[in-house]
């Protein structure tokens, strides 16, 4: 299974549409702007909603918002790119409105609220929609967390290459997936 396809499972998964797969990569001698640092901690502030510390580490731990931060800038296309910057000026308005403070300062249970009615409104949308910001924010952080190194060494079975091939593992019911 390739890199791609991987994605596009994991995003099935999570009932998400695989944004991230129409373009390789931002086209050539198209340049973008960083993110700024408020940008960055709201992508880390959004994945670590999403993957917080538990007695294994959480997307915070992992570096998930400057990794994301990187590749939405190298891999988005132009829409994709502006419909995450307007989509975090969103999430951030969204608290500011509902509790008075940024997205990042809220507790724990508010940032899930908010995350939950974004995610709803992103699986309201009609098929072939633009894309929802929510999407891309929840493919950034379940890729950059979990081909981090405490994703895959420390939540994932990780099993460094070389190694034997062992094609048919028996798996029991709560274990986790293999890195």
């Amino acid at each position: 299974m390739d890199r791609r396809d991987l994605l596009a499972a994991v995003a099935a998964l999570t009932g998400c549409a695989v944004a991230g797969a129409v373009p390789a990569a931002a086209p050539a001698g198209e340049v973008r702007p960083p993110l700024g640092t408020n940008e960055v901690a709201l992508l880390d502030d959004f994945a670590d909603t999403l993957l917080p510390r538990t007695d294994t580490p959480g997307a915070r731990d992992a570096g998930v918002g400057p990794f994301a931060a990187r590749y939405a800038v190298a891999r988005y296309d132009a829409v994709q790119f502006a419909t995450l910057r307007a989509g975090l000026q969103d999430l951030d308005a969204r608290a500011l409105a509902a509790h008075g403070r940024r997205f990042g300062e809220l507790p724990a249970a508010a940032r899930e609220a908010i995350a939950t009615a974004i995610d709803a409104e992103a699986r309201a949308l009609a098929p072939g929609a633009p894309v929802h910001y929510s999407v891309l924010l929840r493919q950034l952080s379940l890729l950059g967390f979990f081909t981090s190194e405490p994703g895959a060494t420390k939540v994932l079975r990780h099993r460094p290459v070389p190694g034997r091939y062992h094609g048919c593992i028996p798996w029991k019911p709560g274990e986790s997936s293999w890195s």
